[in-house]
C-alpha cells in the first residue's frame, strides 16, 4: 500500500499537475514528512499506551485505522479521484495508525517468548515480516498494472486477517511496578530513560541518523519511472529487493544465531548499508540495481537484528512500551525525514547526487558514532550488561 501511494503521488504530480522530475521528487519528500508529522506527535502517547493498555488491542486498533484507509484508497483510484491533497491526508493517517502500532507489536513479543530465545524470535519474525515486504510490492505492482484499485482492496482484506490473528494472542498487559504514574510523567520516564543510558541512546540514534542520510527507497519511484524506465511492475520488484536481502539474512540468523562481538557487526553492517546505496545511485542496469538492493537490505537486517535484540533485552518489561516508542520515533524520522532530505536534494542537486551523498553520509555516520559510544563497540553479546542491577528482570519460575 504505502509503495503504490508514492507510485501514484508522483505520476498524479507528473500528469495530473504537470510538474517536472525535480519538482515531484519533492513531492515524494513531502510525502514522507506528511507520515512522519503524525507519528511524531503521537508516539508519546501510542507508547505509554503500549505500557498501560493490553497490547493486543492497540495493535487492532492500529489496525482498523490502515484497514480503513486502504479501503478509501481503493475507492478513489477506482473512481479516478485521487489528488495530491488526499494522497497526503491518507500518508498523514497511515503515520497516525503506525504510531500506535509499533511500539504496541514490537513490546508484544518478549511477553510471549523466554528471553534466551528473544534473538532467535526476532529472527523470525523478521523473515515473516521481510517476505510480506518482499511478496507484498511485486504482487502490488503486478495487481496495480492489472486493475489500479485491486491491491488497495487486497490490502484492506489482509489486515482484516492479521487482526484476527493478533485477536487470537493471549491478553497481553505489561508488568506494572507500584502504583501507575500520570500519562505524562510516564512518557516522561521513557524519553528520561532513553537520555540517561548511552547505550540505548547510541543504537536508537545510530539508525535516526544513518538512514536518515542513507534512504534511497523514497526515490524508487523517480528509478522506476524515468531513470530505469521499468515502470510500476519494475517497481514493485524493486521495492522488494531489499527485503528479499533482508529476508535471507533474517532466515540465516534464525538457524545460525550469533552471540560475540554485536556490536562492532552492527556498526560494520551500517557501513555495508551506505556503500550499497552509494553504488545503486550510480547503477543504471537494473539487475544490477536489484543486486545492490537487496544487498542494502541485508545489511540492514543485520543491523536491525542486533540493534532490536540489545534494545529489548536492556529494557525492563515496564518500560518496553515506551522504549520502543522511542525506538520506532527514531526509525520513522529515519525513513520518513529521510524521504524528505533525498527529496529536498534531488530538486535542487538531482535525483543521483541525492542518493550517492546519503550513502557516503551513513558511513561517516557509523565512524562517528562508533568514536563517541564505545558502548556500541564494546557490546560482546546480547546480554543485558548495560542494565544496572536493580533494572534487570526476575527470572522466569
Amino acid at each position: 500500500m504505502v509503495v503504490l501511494i508514492g507510485y501514484q503521488t508522483y505520476d498524479v504530480a507528473r500528469a495530473d499537475y504537470g510538474m517536472d522530475r525535480p519538482t515531484a521528487a519533492v513531492m515524494l519528500g513531502l510525502l514522507g514528512l506528511a507520515q512522519f508529522v503524525p507519528l511524531f506527535l503521537l508516539t508519546p502517547v501510542a507508547g505509554a499506551a503500549a505500557d498501560h493498555f493490553d497490547r493486543r488491542r492497540v495493535v487492532l486498533f492500529a489496525n482498523l485505522i490502515d484497514c480503513t484507509i486502504a479501503t478509501l484508497l481503493g475507492a478513489l483510484t477506482l473512481i479516478g479521484a485521487l489528488t495530491l491533497p488526499i494522497l497526503f491526508a491518507l500518508a498523514a493517517a497511515h503515520g497516525a495508525a503506525r504510531a500506535f502500532n509499533g511500539p504496541a507489536l514490537s513490546a508484544i513479543a518478549p511477553n510471549v517468548v523466554p528471553p534466551r530465545l528473544l534473538p532467535k524470535a526476532i529472527a523470525l519474525s523478521s523473515i515473516a515480516w521481510q517476505v510480506g515486504t518482499v511478496v507484498g510490492p511485486a504482487a502490488g505492482g503486478l495487481l496495480f498494472g492489472a486493475s489500479p484499485p485491486l491491491p488497495y482492496f487486497c490490502s484492506a482484506a489482509l489486515l482484516l486477517l492479521s487482526g484476527l490473528l493478533i485477536s487470537s494472542i493471549r491478553p497481553v498487559r505489561p508488568v506494572q511496578e507500584g502504583p501507575p504514574a500520570h500519562p505524562m510523567r510516564q512518557i516522561v520516564q521513557g524519553f528520561s530513560f532513553v537520555w540517561t543510558r548511552r547505550f540505548l541512546l547510541g543504537c536508537i540514534s545510530l539508525d535516526l541518523f544513518a538512514v536518515l542520510l542513507g534512504s534511497a527507497t523514497a526515490m524508487l519511484p523517480v528509478f522506476a519511472r524515468d531513470i530505469l524506465q521499468v515502470g510500476p511492475e519494475g517497481l514493485g520488484i524493486m521495492r522488494g529487493a531489499p527485503a528479499a536481502g533482508a529476508a535471507l539474512v533474517a532466515l540465516w540468523l534464525s538457524f545460525r544465531p550469533f552471540d560475540r562481538n554485536v556490536g562492532v557487526k552492527m556498526l560494520w553492517a551500517v557501513v555495508v548499508f551506505g556503500a550499497a546505496t552509494f553504488a545503486f545511485a550510480l547503477s543504471r542496469n537494473f539487475l544490477l540495481s536489484l543486486a545492490l538492493l537487496a544487498l542494502l537490505g541485508a545489511a540492514d537486517m543485520f543491523s536491525v537484528f542486533v540493534r532490536s535484540s540489545l534494545i529489548q533485552l536492556n529494557t525492563p518489561d515496564n518500560m518496553r512500551g515506551r522504549v520502543s516508542a522511542i525506538s520506532g520515533v527514531a526509525v520513522s524520522a529515519s525513513n520518513e525525514l529521510g524521504e524528505l532530505r533525498a527529496g529536498l536534494f534531488a530538486g535542487i542537486m538531482g535525483v543521483t547526487a541525492s542518493v550517492a551523498i546519503g550513502g557516503i553520509g551513513a558511513i561517516i555516520i557509523t565512524a562517528i558514532w562508533a568514536w563517541i559510544f564505545p558502548e556500541l563497540r564494546q557490546a560482546r553479546t546480547f546480554a543485558p550488561t548495560f542494565l544496572h542491577e536493580s533494572e534487570q528482570e526476575e527470572p522466569a519460575k
